[in-house]
This record gives structure tokens, sequence and C-alpha cells, in this order.
């Protein structure tokens, strides 16, 4: 890309306000955490409910990018480099990549439909690479940002582009369509992803189709419903001249009827009738879903005027498509970053923007292979490669290929392998410690066993974290607030179980407030990981001050003795103004100033410069539990009285807040300067209603580890708890209370979920096993099993123990091992 900016002027009917019209720019960016941004980058300003990038607009011009689309300049950035100033800028980076579209004049592929838009983009990638160069959505790149951003990475030397387009209202595809313009439509599986954004299953149908405008011919699998929109689509914008190009398992009138299908070791033989004849095609999937990606594919092959052997070769070699970012424990202290199942240039820059966002280690290092299909010739691709990992400051360079290797010269502190069994027979010289590593391979390289190398032993019991859930979840609270009300988010107890410190990178790299922990060495822990965000240690023991003031940690103080305590050593150390937070209750009961010892902390902090008050705080007792509603009023009006006590006679001004999660969504009037959120962060919520809207974060999955039948009164597990009625096949499952599994759960209360049907727990949870009943169902050991996630949900067994979903999350032990991804 090499785009002059004054040709954008009209584009995006901005108003010029800058010092220099002959630039060009090769680079639109949109994150100001990226290390990718520089002289050449357009930046373009999107201002949210959740976020304003000009905030970050002079912190972006001190390191050199020159060239904004803005709705407002901010006061301190006149005349201190280019901008574009338009009336929203979403509109302004979508009209863009329509323009920049209108460059290119190849055969594009729109995907669109509630599923499988991903999964049949990176096959038809796969199916027609040997014949095209193309461009495609990096990951699942789908929405009114990820389009024109996947639109904008077209270049000169592609030939064919597939994009996906996800929507969740109406109105939305209008957008899409005129950034993607596809010649070429799919419309995938249609299901209830998203259903709340539309009236009906008709509506949503209808506006998806509305990417399909300037489509010559749309495929899809025919229903009666499906056909109905159709026609009203066509008709509606007089395009009877479309080619409807079809398939179905059930109507003949299709355009390639699939006359049966088996199942056979792990495969799929389909039949399918087409043109009048009749062709036999082997997927080696058995589930529903990658059967039907695997004919919407079979469509665009056949639309393309492929051979049905070529079909076949190329069919029967689609793989599991594994769309996510996975951060792992590694070896002697390293953090794994798995990709090692994609390698274009666009998904690089995406995988290097979260090795910085997930980066725990000083170190940096990427295990690169050859990259493919990226449009331009070999120098040029090398030299880009190559300053991109420049810009995002990794340390060293591990090249895997023939083609990556030839041009070590680019690289900096790289060591290079021809194939990765040579890298294998090396690894032990390579001395991976104290770093966190990138794995990026094509397949084709099979990168799964560095992996595998460098991967933490643990035993087969993992908790799987959603880190784009977090990022969601993190949103969806962050739009209730005012808009100069703070945050502050909870990452004690580990992060509610699911990982203190990775959780805490993420929610720096979104730059929020402040973190909250509950005792010293948990902030001390993420200081040694390199968080920087202000940290609040909300059960600070005295025999602790010295390490929280090492460290640079902020301690709440909650009585006299306390603050006494702290001023002693503060002095000692000839502080000056530290922060620390005040905590008042006012109905809780557990900790903090009462109405009654007001005066004597007036007194003792009254001409005290050692110290200074950063936050005044208190914790409500039942705000997720509208019967006592006037019970947490009562405690705001107290909090009220108090906290503005302090502030008159002390002559002070801190950050006041009383809300946690419970509270952002019930008492929004009580939002002061800053809210706390807890449980929210991680896909609980107590209000059913406000669940919908929540992603779930955390997956507890494990394997069968063994299955066996039983006869009729034979028992299992200790104390004999279960004795089977009839033959029964009994899977042991290696997790029990030592990790965390309730033994409440256990003798038929509980289940896991073993291929999305529910197992009964039987006889009692062992300390590392626990046993299921698979009678109903055809599984085999080392089959995945969910423990909890989507179903069961945390809270469906905490209500089920009489508990709540705190305590099942924070019980999973230290010894399973966690998955981050996104």
């Amino acid at each position: 890309m090499s785009i002059d900016l004054k040709n954008l002027i009209p584009v995006l009917q901005a108003e010029w306000i800058g010092f220099n019209t002959a630039t060009f720019v090769d680079h639109v960016s949109i994150d100001s955490r990226s290390l990718q941004n520089g002289s050449k980058t357009l930046f373009i300003a999107l201002s949210g409910v959740n976020n304003d990038a000009h905030l970050y607009i002079p912190e972006l011009i001190e390191k050199g990018v020159q060239n904004f689309v803005v709705q407002y300049i901010p006061e301190n950035s006149k005349g201190k480099a280019n901008f574009l100033v338009v009336k929203n800028s979403l509109n302004a980076l979508q009209q863009f990549a329509a323009y920049y579209r209108d460059l290119f004049h190849f055969p594009i592929i729109g995907l669109t439909g509630s599923n499988g838009k991903t999964i049949v983009k990176e096959w038809l990638n796969f199916l027609l690479s040997p014949d095209y160069n193309i461009i495609r959505s990096p990951k699942s790149y789908n929405s009114q940002v990820g389009v024109p951003l996947s639109v904008i990475a077209i270049n000169e030397k592609h030939n064919l582009g597939i994009f996906e387009a996800g929507i969740s209202m109406v109105n939305e595809m209008t957008h899409l369509e005129q950034i993607i313009k596809p010649n070429i439509g799919v419309l995938t599986n249609i299901g209830s992803a998203h259903d709340e954004g539309f009236q009906s299953l008709e509506q949503k149908i209808s506006e998806k189709l509305q990417l399909f405008k300037r489509a010559a011919v749309i495929i899809y699998q025919k229903s009666e419903l499906v056909d109905g929109c159709l026609a009203s689509f066509l008709k509606e914008n007089q395009l009877q001249d479309r080619v409807l190009f079809s398939w179905s398992f059930t109507d003949k009138t299709a355009d390639v009827f699939i006359l049966k299908k088996e199942s056979k070791n792990d495969k799929t033989i389909i039949q399918y009738q087409y043109q009048n004849g009749i062709f036999d095609l082997e997927i080696p999937f058995q589930d529903s879903a990658s059967i039907e990606n695997g004919i919407s594919c079979l469509l665009v092959l056949l639309y393309f005027k492929y051979d049905a052997a070529t079909i076949q070769n190329r069919m029967q070699l689609l793989y599991p498509v594994e769309m996510r970012l996975e951060v792992k424990n590694g070896i002697n202290n390293c953090s794994i970053i798995d990709d090692s199942y994609s390698s274009d240039f666009q998904s690089l820059k995406i995988a290097l923007d979260f090795l910085e966002s997930q980066n725990k280690n000083a170190s940096k290092t990427v295990i690169l292979s050859d990259i493919f299909q990226s449009g331009f010739s070999n120098e040029e691709l090398y030299s880009k490669v190559a300053q991109l990992i420049t810009d995002n400051k990794v340390n060293r360079v591990i090249g895997i290929g023939n083609t990556i290797s030839s041009f070590s010269d680019k690289f900096s502190n790289a060591v290079m392998f021809q194939t990765t069994a040579d890298f294998i027979a090396s690894f032990e010289s390579l001395n991976f410690a104290n770093e966190t590593i990138l794995i990026k391979g094509a397949r084709s390289f099979q990168f799964e066993e560095i992996v595998t190398l460098l991967e933490e032993k643990t035993h087969e019991t993992i908790l799987e974290i959603n880190l784009n859930s977090i990022s969601h979840n993190l949103n969806f609270f962050k739009a209730k607030l005012a808009s100069q009300v703070k945050m502050m988010v909870m990452v004690k107890a580990f992060g509610y179980g699911n990982g203190g410190l990775e959780i805490a990178k993420l929610l720096e790299y979104h730059k929020v407030d402040y973190l909250g922990v509950a005792f010293a060495d948990e902030g001390i822990s993420l200081r040694n990981g390199g968080i920087q965000l202000p940290i609040m240690v909300l059960n600070p023991e005295s025999t602790s001050f010295p390490s929280i003031i090492q460290y640079q940690l902020e301690p709440e103080i909650y009585s006299v003795k306390g603050l006494n305590a702290f001023l002693k050593i503060a002095r000692e150390k000839n502080l000056k103004d530290y922060p620390i937070h005040i905590k008042l209750d006012t109905g809780m009961h557990r900790l903090g100033f009462e109405e009654n010892t007001i005066d004597e902390l007036i007194a003792t902090l009254k001409g005290n410069s050692t110290v200074r008050i950063q936050s005044i705080l208190s914790h409500l007792a039942t705000s997720d539990d509208m019967n006592h509603y006037e019970f947490v009023l009562s405690q705001v009006r107290l909090f009220e009285r108090l906290s503005s006590k302090l502030m008159s006679e002390l002559d002070i001004n801190p950050i006041r807040h009383i809300l946690n999660t419970s509270g952002i969504s019930n008492f929004p009037d009580a939002q002061y300067n800053m809210v706390r959120l807890g449980i929210g962060l991680y896909g609980v919520s107590n209000d059913p209603l406000e669940q919908k809207y929540l992603e779930n974060v955390g997956t507890l999955k494990s394997i069968i580890s063994q299955v066996r039948t039983i006869p009729a009164g034979d028992s299992v597990g200790y104390g004999r708890r279960f004795m089977a009625q009839k033959e029964t096949k009994i899977a042991t499952i290696p997790i029990g209370y030592a990790d965390g599994i309730s033994r409440l759960w256990g003798n038929q209360v509980g289940y896991v979920n073993i291929k999305n049907q529910k197992a009964p727990i039987v006889g009692s949870i062992c300390m590392d096993m626990l046993m299921v009943d698979v009678s109903e169902m055809d599984c085999k050991e080392g089959d995945s099993v969910v423990i909890f996630g989507e179903n069961p949900t945390v809270t469906e067994i905490a209500d089920a123990l009489k508990t709540i979903p705190y305590e099942i999350l924070t019980s999973i032990s230290q010894r399973v091992k966690r998955v981050f991804f996104r």
C-alpha cells in the first residue's frame, strides 16, 4: 500500500489541518498500543462508548506518527501533525477501505452466515491456494472494524479475495457490502448466534443477504425459509438475473443433491449428484457442522469448474482450523504463544501485537516458518517481515524453511534452519529460558512438534481462558459507566482462579485504571511479571508494609492502628505523598473505619505529608439482592456523608468508589469517580438477563482415561456409593477434588459434558479422578471432556451445591494448567 494523503480528503469528506500534503502512507492503524505504528502510518482514531483513541494522539506523535484521521484534534496536538478531521472516524475507516477495495479488480468471495464462516474461509484458502494468490480475512476479522482492516491488506499481487462478514443487528451489512463488494456470495449455516439483534430469523437472513447485492452467484443450502428470503431479496433489488447455486440433503431440485453420507474410520463418505453425474467425496470429519462447511467448499470448487478428481484429492486433506492464539506455560519459565498452524503476513502482524500484549518476560523470541501467499516478492516480503520484527522489539528470531533462511541477512540476532527436524536436532543448544516465545508456522512445517518440546509438561486437565471473552465482558461493563468514571478490576485470588498475571497483562493492554489484589504477595507477583498499573492491596497485613512500599503497591487502610503502623514505616523511609486508600465501614462490618473513628482518622492525617489519600472506598453488602435495595441506599448515604467529611476536613479531592460488579448494574447513580469490577469480568452475573450478554471465560477440560463396562450389581468408587442397576459403561476422567472439584458434585448430583451430551458423575469423586456413566454415548479413551464452561456453567454447579460461583472458580487447583487463547 502506498496512498497519497491528499487523495483521501475528498474520499473521507474531511477537513485538512496539517503542514504537509505531499505525504504517502503505507500502513493503517486503529490501535495506539501497536509497536508497528510509525511515520508512514495513518492512524484512525476511533471513538466509542468504551474508549476514545483521541486521548492517545499526543503519545503517538511522540512515537513518530504524523498522520491522523480524527473527529477532533486534542488541544495539545494542534500544529504537531497532519489531521484529516471527519464527522465519524469509524465511517471514515470504512470509506477508506471501500476506496482502497475499488483499486483492485480480481474476484472476491464474500462469506456470511451464523456459523462456519471462518472455517469455510480457511478451507477455501487451502483448496484454492495452489492456483491463486489469495488475500483473506485474518482469523475472524468480520466486524464493522475487522472487515475494513482485512480489505486494506490487499496488494497488487493478489488475484483472489476471501472475506467474511458478520453482523449482530439490522443495517450493519450495508456498510460491509460496500467494502467487500463480493462477486461470489456464500451463505453458510444459519443458526441462533446473535438472534437478539433481530426480530425474526427471516429478518436475520434478509439482512445477511444484503452482502450479495453485486454477487454474480449466491451459494447456499436450499431450504424453504432461505429460498423465500432469497426470492424477496432478488425482487426488491431487481436482481433476478443472479445465479443461485444450491445444495441439499433432502430437496432433489437443488443444483447439488447429496444422495447419501456415511461415517467410516473418522471420515465421512458423501455421494453427490451434479449435472447428471454422481460422484463420491471423502471428508476427514464426521460432525455435522464440518460436513456442511465442507459441502459449501465443494460448491465453490464446482462453480470454479474443478473436476471431481481434483476436488477429491484436495478435500480429503482438509484439517481442523485453529482460530485462536493460545498462551501456554513453557519450560524454564518461558511463556509460549501457539500460532503453529498459520503463516501469512497479515496474521503475523496480529500475532506480534498479541505477543506484546501478553509478554511476561524481558526477552521476546519469534520462531517463524516460510511465509506463504503474501502477494509480495520474497525480497519485499522478508524486508517487511524484518521491519515488523524490529518494530516489535523482538530479541531473537529463529527461522525455519529454505526461503526465510536465504534472507537471514535481513534479520539481526537470527538463527536459521532448513527444516523443523533440523531445529529439533539443535533444540538443546538454543537455551530457551525466561522468554516469551511466539511460534508461528505454516501447517506443512508441523510446528506443533516445537510446541510440544517447549510446553511445560503437566497432566491432561486444563483450564482454557478465553481472552476475547474477558475483553468483551470488560467492555460490557465499561459501557455502563459515565465517561469520566475510572475502573478498578479485581485480579485477586489468582484472577478468580483464571490466572492473575496473564489477565493483568490484558487489562494493562486495555488501559484500565487500577488493579485490585487481596494480599501483598499477589501484587508483588504482578510487579515481578512486569505489570506497571497502579495496584491496590485490599487486605494488607502490617508485616507486609515494607514490601508494599518496595514494590510500589498501594495499601487499603481500614483502622487507626493500621494507619499508624504504615505512617511509622513511611516516616522511617522518608516517604512523601505515598498513596493510600481509606476504607469506610458503611454496613458490611468486615473491615473499615466506622463513624465513631472518623474524627481520630482526621486528626491523625491532618497536616501529614508522608501519605496522600488516593481514594476513599466502601463495600456494599447486598448490591446483588434488590430485596435489600433500601439497605444499599443507606450504605451509599453513609458513605457520602463520611467521605464528604473527610474531604472537607482534610481539604482533599480523592477518588471515591463503592460499587462492585452487581452495584455497577443495579446502582448506576452511585458510580462516583471509580467502580470495582470483579466476577463480572469472568462472565458471571447474578442477573439472568445480564448473563445473556456476558461471555463464558473459563472452560475446564479433561479427557477420558479409560472406558470399561461393568455388569449389573457391580459398584464404582470408594464406599460403593454407586451400584449398577444394569450393565453400565463407565469412563474415568483424571480430575478430582485435589483439582478443585467438590465431592458434593459426585454421586449423580453433577455431570460432565462429552460430545455435547450429559454424562452423570457416579460414585464418590476421588482425589485425582472421577467416574461417569457413558452408557448412552459413543465415546472412547482420549475424547475431550468439559467439566464446566458453557454446559454445565459454574452458576449451575454453584446452585446445585448451594454455594456461589466465586467458590467454584477459585477452588480450581494451581496444578491445573491454564491455557490462554485469543
